[in-house]
This record gives structure tokens, sequence and C-alpha cells, in this order.
């Protein structure tokens, strides 16, 4: 009703902006579509500080649609990124963004690397899902894929009028922020009981 588009408007705003639903994260390329027998592109992919790969899924809509869906085969298809190919994506990013600077320093920059190191680049994927709002198909399905070691987030952004300004309230929903450390530290928990059973069920089959 607002007549806001997905790609013009919430994706040109948030490549320059991406602290308003990723904090301390860095944009490598938007529309990344690089990869063999698809033409599925990802919104933004980004990388945090840990040198992951952040997957970024947009939705106008005000459900999410089956947004968790293609972000999760994105996740499997780009996780396999090194950092040359990371490097190149962000050199065409910059380029068609009319950015000053080298890619490569600038990811190195953002790392705190002083070389690129592939064996430990793009250890894990995380994803970012980001809606007016969310099903609860979708908040369901991330919160128990969450307990499974995922890091899926789901962030609200939900637009006002104001006068003749509009404005997005951004709020991360999944998980909320002030119980993001408590979740990680019982999905840590939950890890190891789990590879403490698989252990122990494998010792008795064993005999």
């Amino acid at each position: 009703q607002l007549g806001i588009t997905e790609r013009g408007d919430l994706q040109r705003l948030l490549r320059s902006q991406i602290d308003v639903i990723a904090p301390d994260t860095f944009v490598l390329c938007e529309e990344f579509g690089q990869w063999e027998d698809s033409s599925r592109r990802i919104d933004l992919l980004a990388l945090d500080r840990d040198a992951n790969l952040v997957v970024v899924e947009l939705k106008r809509t005000d459900d999410g649609g089956h947004m968790e869906l293609q972000a999760i085969r994105y996740a499997a298809m780009v996780s396999t990124m090194t950092f040359a190919q990371a490097a190149e994506a962000h050199r065409k990013f910059r380029t068609d963004n009319a950015m000053d600077g080298d890619a490569t320093e600038a990811i190195l920059a953002f790392l705190g690397w002083t070389a690129p190191d592939e064996d430990h680049f793009a250890p894990d994927v995380r994803i970012i899902l980001a809606s007016e709002d969310f099903s609860r198909e979708i908040t369901t399905t991330v919160m128990w894929l969450n307990e499974r070691s995922f890091d899926l987030r789901c962030v609200r952004m939900k637009p006002y009028r104001l006068g003749e300004q509009v404005l997005l309230d951004v709020q991360q929903v999944i998980p909320l922020p002030e119980a993001s450390d408590y979740q990680v530290r019982v999905r840590e928990k939950s890890e190891v009981a789990r590879a403490a059973r698989v252990g122990s069920k494998w010792d008795r089959d064993s005999f």
C-alpha cells in the first residue's frame, strides 16, 4: 500500500545500512547467483567478524512466504565459497555501486586479517530473514532449527507513515536479543548431550 518495493527500496537501503538488521556484518554482494544449474539469487550476502557467511533473505509480505526454505537452500549452495570467490563477488559489487578501494583489502580490513586464510574462511553460514511479519510455520521452523545448531534470525520490519515520511520499525523477534546469549549456551549444552548419547549408542551397538 505504501509502494515499497523489495529490491528497489528495502534491498537498496539495507545494502548500505546492513547493521540495522545484522549488526557487525559486512556486505559482500547483492543478488548473488554464481552457481551452476540454478537461477536463484541471494538478496544480500554478508560476512561476520568470525568470517562466517551471512545469507540475508528479504520479503515485503506480511507472513514471510516460504523464505526460510529459500534461505536454507541458499546457505547450502554458498557454503563452499572460498575467500577468492568472495573477493571476486565483492569486487563486482564495488564496481556496480561506484565504490572506491580494493575488494580484497576491504574484506581483510573488516576481518582484521593480514592475508587471505582459506582454512578459516566461511566455517559456517548464518541466516537472517527480514520481513514485515512471519507466519507461525516460519517461526516454528526457525526455533526448531535453532535448537539443532543452526543460526537463523527473524527480523521484523514494519512500515509506518509519519507525515510525508515512511519509517521502518526494525526489531529482531527470533531469538529475542536479550535471550540470544542464553540460547547459544543452551544449544551448546544440547550438542554435547546429543553427542554423548550418540557415542553411548555406538558403544552398545559395537558389542
